[in-house]
């Protein structure tokens, strides 16, 4: 700071800090300030969202233009269809995205914004309801609404009230709390905003099943109850696993050996070269099936402390394998 305070005269470290004190104090009181305000039309917004065949259209200019757009994304990805459109653009063409099915979710703190005074008796004429968010009850915007929710600041955060900042944080604010109610209306769950986030860890978590990730076929370590121990080794050590199944003429898992079963036989001196398959194994190992979450199967795999499962199908029969190798590959851990 100290190298760049002769370019700028008047700044003062301190004004700096007492000002982002300010900013946060003025915002906050723009939020809370919505809370007496919202009732029955914010009630009757979220009715008029869930009743609508269409989408959701957001519009907005300038900064409440920027908010529309980050509206538009959280409703999408909640499980309200939405868009954003840009109202000047929608003058030369994009109103024709607009139709009778879909509903316009109108932002301008002021309400008088002429690019979106253009086009609401173009919306009123196609039979689109318009939800209309400003701070002015008397503006344009409000007045030709078929809804008004309030979004009205005491002041801006901008030491000159002119910047929005408080006004459009209230925006983002109600807007925040339409797709709270509405994804809580529709029952939203989890594994719905993963289906929306399909990349991302939550998607991957939600969405990937343990058929997606297991080893099957000829990559599946299983040898017969009465194979030797030579046999059982050349088995694991071809497969990679670091186990393998042992199971009976129709596939059926009977149980499993691993590297960690070994090493404790080793341990304790057992002369395992006349061993068959079936005197090694451990009885009754852990199993998932093919349709599970793969993080279930990495929450089994954590809890019991062990590092392979086997896949199962609904008879008991060996269907797949995995590893933690395997899930991490897929980033499920």
């Amino acid at each position: 700071m100290t190298d760049h305070a002769p370019r700028y005269p008047g700044f003062s470290a301190q004004r700096a800090v007492a000002l982002a004190h300010e900013t946060f104090d003025i915002e906050a009181a723009a939020v809370l300030g919505l809370k007496s305000r919202v009732g029955a039309p914010f009630a009757r917004a979220v009715e008029m969202v869930l009743a609508v065949q269409g989408r959701v259209v957001v519009m907005g200019m300038g900064k409440s233009g920027h908010i529309g757009r980050k509206i538009a994304a959280t409703l999408a990805s909640t499980g309200t269809p939405a868009m954003f459109v840009h109202p000047a653009e929608a003058s030369h063409g994009d109103l024709g995205m607009v139709t009778a099915a879909d509903l316009v979710l109108a932002i301008s703190n002021s309400g008088e914004s002429q690019e979106m005074a253009a086009i609401l008796p173009v919306l009123k004429r196609l039979g689109a309801p318009v939800i209309a968010m400003t701070g002015n009850p008397h503006s344009t915007m409000a007045e030709h609404a078929d809804l008004w929710l309030d979004t009205a600041v005491d002041k801006e955060a901008c030491p000159l009230n002119l910047a929005p900042t408080a006004s459009t944080t209230a925006q983002l604010a109600l807007g925040d709390a339409l797709a709270v109610a509405l994804l809580d209306a529709r029952g939203f769950r989890a594994e719905d905003f993963a289906r929306s986030h399909p990349g991302g860890a939550l998607g991957r978590k939600l969405l990937t099943h343990v058929s997606d990730v297991m080893r099957a076929g000829t990559l599946v370590p299983q040898v017969l109850p009465n194979a030797s121990f030579s046999d059982l080794m050349r088995e694991m050590s071809a497969k990679g696993l670091g186990a393998t199944a042992v199971v009976d003429g129709e596939a059926r898992v009977l149980g499993i050996f691993t590297d960690g079963d070994l090493r404790r036989l080793v341990e304790a001196g057992t002369d395992l070269r006349a061993k068959a398959a079936c005197d090694v194994m451990h009885r009754s190992p852990f199993t998932v099936q093919a349709q599970a979450l793969a993080v279930d199967a990495a929450e089994l795999m954590e809890s019991k402390r062990i590092t392979s499962v086997l896949v199962v199908d609904q008879d008991g029969k060996l269907c797949g394998a995995l590893n933690s190798n395997d899930l991490m590959r897929a980033k499920v851990i």
